[in-house]
């Protein structure tokens, strides 16, 4: 299956063409998307080149977007929902807490991959990328200076968050202050985490 990385000083984005899709949505939209992530991480580390250890040994966040849908008008367009889990304290020294709900959309001149459906997988590297990530936008192209033109952005979906966990709450309390308690929904991605990276081994 292939795969390739862009090495970005802010976070580190693994790309391959979709490993699952849901059939149809489930009436739990928000629910099925963790469920969802889960396995796509998953059967990305059961994968023989896989993440490298070391990038996922320091890696703050990991952020999920199962099958982005890309289409071309004008110069392209992408849209998907998905996941990000971060390690608990505020140095990201903790276990991996519970997810918040991540969007994925906007325009794009350069950063086109192929096919109709694509896999996502951010690694945050940074305190500041995880930071910026919850507190506002994050652009592929210029905030984390991808290889590529673009102006596909990542940002909080804050309504998600709402659906998901019954309350108003920011992804920011969701992340630092673990004020939400972990969906069943998330077992598979938490436990594949904790399972092949439970130390943060960043020099911070």
């Amino acid at each position: 299956m292939k795969k390739f990385w862009l090495a970005i000083p802010l976070l580190s984005l693994l790309v391959h063409p979709a490993v699952a899709q849901e059939k149809e949505e489930k009436d739990d939209k928000e629910e099925s998307r963790i469920e969802n992530a889960g396995k796509v991480f998953k059967e990305i580390l059961d994968a023989p080149d896989s993440i490298p250890q070391d990038v996922l040994d320091k890696a703050d966040c990991v952020v999920t977007l199962p099958s982005v849908l890309k289409f071309a008008i004008g110069f392209g367009g992408s849209y998907g929902r998905g996941v990000m889990t971060c390690r608990g304290g505020s140095n990201f020294n903790g276990p991996w807490g519970p997810p918040t709900m991540m969007a994925l959309e906007g325009g794009s001149a350069g950063l086109q991959f192929g096919g109709n459906a694509t896999d996502f997988v951010p690694l945050l590297m940074s305190p500041r990328s995880a930071t910026s990530m919850l507190s506002s936008k994050v652009k592929l192209g210029s905030d984390a200076t991808a290889a590529a033109e673009s102006d596909v952005a990542l940002r909080s979906d804050n309504s998600g968050n709402k659906k998901l966990y019954n309350t108003t709450v920011s992804a920011e309390d969701i992340v630092f202050k673990h004020a939400v308690r972990v969906p069943p929904s998330a077992k598979v991605l938490l436990t594949t985490l904790e399972k092949a990276s439970p130390k943060n081994k960043s020099n911070k």
